[in-house]
């Protein structure tokens, strides 16, 4: 059975908030941006970005 666009976006979705997560915790734990993002395949633009909001919160 072929899976629906939807189901593939809604997964892909869900991919994408499980690999931001896992960033956000690597990020807390003083982990390199560069080695975050080869791990979790998000850009490192994505998880500076990612640790200018966990450097806004703690504010």
């Amino acid at each position: 059975m072929q899976e629906s666009t939807v189901y593939r976006s809604i997964q892909r979705e869900a991919q994408e908030e499980n690999s931001r997560s896992i960033a956000l915790n690597l990020l807390r734990g003083g982990v390199a941006i560069g080695l975050i993002a080869s791990s979790t395949g998000l850009s490192i633009e994505e998880v500076q970005q990612l640790q200018q909001q966990l450097d806004a919160a703690s504010h």
